[in-house]
């Protein structure tokens, strides 16, 4: 062996079973893409991820990757990391809706994580397509944020179905206003804040107000369309899970946190992502947009304590082998660390940070000491293979995410290197 692959053992590997990519252009051609069909078979759900959020590099990627698995493996639905009440509205804006300068105002105090560009390409794409791309957030409200993106459309929907329980969805409302941010990073310590009397308030009416509406849904679909109840309900299951994240976060954060209590907010994206499958048809098939650390199929731990389950480990639970993961990450260059600091417009800064030589035994020293430039590996043919070293780690930001990677992912994309987005600084 070399100098290099002693290092690195799985670099070895890695050159023999890289698939090297032409380009990154989102509107290149799409058929050094093509290994990628072999890959993932029959999934119905397709998760493309990012080591972090605000990266050039991986938003163009995962536009390209839209491309291929739309137009040449018949994919029906993008799935995002956006709310999944925010995300009907975009819907009707990709299905044709209004106008095209509306895309602007719909996506107006949302975080900026790559959803825009997508979302253009999905209403060209629909404009002659026989069977349209549908859009669907699978997240919490405001990125965690807010309780109102959903209580809001619920009220409007209880004053119709059952106007008698409109006091204590308003008294909720009033709550969560009192705390609301533009992400989690902003509310959950204006939430930590609130009296502890205020806080279980809220816990108890959202609780309330769901089982009411599961309970008397033969008579809420009697005043309104099924499908807006079942809208509603789901939309309360998601604020019930954002609630939990907000006790959740401030237990962690106070020392006092549950082993892998913040789950809540993947276990109610793996959920909602369900709901939209399950409603989308027999033949539908989905391409999520997620993070690296959301998509992955292994628990989440820091430091040796479990932090929590990710919505990738729910939905292969759920799915088997129709959940395929496909992270991607990139060997040098900078990346998007995000501080927290409330007075910021979504609660943290975003800073560009230089990327030190990868760390032994993660995925992306592999990479590095194979030598392949920008590729992709399918990782599932790797597993039977006894007596091979296994990387145990990939980057998270600036950071290490210490997971099995040949388990937490099915493929992983190698970009090369990655720019931080220059609208992340400003």
């Amino acid at each position: 062996m070399t100098e290099t692959t002693d290092r690195t053992p799985f670099a070895a590997w890695l050159r023999e079973h890289v698939t090297p990519l032409d380009t990154i252009d989102p509107e290149a051609p799409l058929d050094d893409l093509e290994p990628l069909r072999e890959l993932i078979g029959g999934a119905r759900v397709v998760a493309v991820g990012e080591n972090s959020h605000f990266i050039e590099e991986f938003a163009a990627m995962r536009r390209r990757i839209l491309r291929f698995l739309v137009e040449r493996c018949g994919f029906t639905v993008l799935a995002f990391e956006y709310g999944f009440s925010e995300g009907f509205a975009l819907d009707a804006w990709a299905q044709g809706g209004g106008a095209e300068e509306d895309l602007g105002e719909l996506l107006a105090g949302s975080i900026p994580v790559g959803v825009a560009e997508p979302l253009r390409w999905v209403r060209q794409f629909n404009r002659d397509a026989g069977r349209p791309v549908r859009f669907a957030g699978i997240d919490v409200p405001a990125a965690g944020g807010s309780l109102l993106p959903v209580l809001a459309p619920v009220a409007d929907h209880l004053r119709k179905a059952d106007p008698e329980v409109l006091p204590l969805i308003e008294r909720a409302m009033r709550i969560a206003e009192s705390f609301a941010g533009p992400s989690a990073a902003a509310a959950a310590p204006r939430w930590a804040r609130l009296e502890t009397a205020e806080q279980d308030a809220l816990t108890a009416l959202l609780s309330r107000l769901l089982v009411r509406c599961r309970s008397l849904s033969p008579l809420h679909t009697t005043a309104a369309e099924a499908h807006d109840h079942a809208v509603a309900v789901r939309r309360l299951e998601v604020a019930c899970h954002a609630d939990y994240s907000f006790r959740a976060m401030a237990d962690l954060f106070a020392g006092r946190g549950l082993s892998g209590d913040t789950s809540a907010r993947d276990r109610s994206m793996a959920d909602s992502l369900l709901w939209h499958l399950e409603r989308s048809g027999p033949d539908a098939r989905v391409v999520l947009a997620a993070h690296n650390a959301h998509i992955v199929k292994s628990p989440i731990s820091f430091d040796g304590h479990l932090t929590g389950l990710p919505l990738g480990q729910h939905l292969h639970e759920a799915l088997g082998e129709d959940y395929f993961a496909l992270g991607l990450t990139g060997v040098d260059g900078r990346t998007a660390d995000m501080l927290p600091d409330e007075d910021a417009p979504f609660g943290f800064t975003v800073t560009d940070a230089p990327l030190g030589p990868p760390e032994p035994d993660s995925i992306e020293a592999a990479f590095a000491d194979a030598g392949t430039g920008p590729g992709l590996a399918g990782l599932r043919r790797a597993r039977p293979l006894g007596g091979l070293a296994r990387p145990d780690r990939t980057r998270l930001q600036s950071a290490y995410l210490q997971v099995p990677v040949l388990d937490a992912f099915d493929a992983v994309l190698n970009t090369g290197t990655s720019t931080v987005a220059a609208e992340a600084l400003q």
